[in-house]
């Protein structure tokens, strides 16, 4: 299985949100490929910025694919990669 841009940022707002105590609407995420960082995130909620690295965005999806398809992933299952657009493939 494979989601992309648009899924992994849900998948950051929700578990954002969930952990600020905000709504989802509240955050805002834009990912990023570095090559001395790898894959990171800038996210605002409530006006304030802060980065995320690859672990949070992938404890993010974990989560989302849980409670959005009902499905219990680990992240050795999801591997992260960009090209025009972002994208993670999900293995069983």
């Amino acid at each position: 299985m494979r989601i992309y841009t648009d899924e992994i940022i849900n998948a950051i707002c929700l578990n954002m949100a969930d952990r600020r105590g905000v709504k989802p609407t509240d955050v805002e995420v834009q990912l990023s490929w570095e090559e001395e960082y790898g894959y990171t995130a800038e996210v605002w909620v409530s006006g304030r910025s802060q980065y995320i690295i690859e672990a949070n965005i992938l404890e993010a999806i974990e989560q989302y694919m849980l409670k959005q398809y009902d499905r219990r992933v680990f992240r050795s299952n999801i591997t992260l990669d960009a090209d025009e657009e972002f994208w993670a493939e999900i293995t069983d």
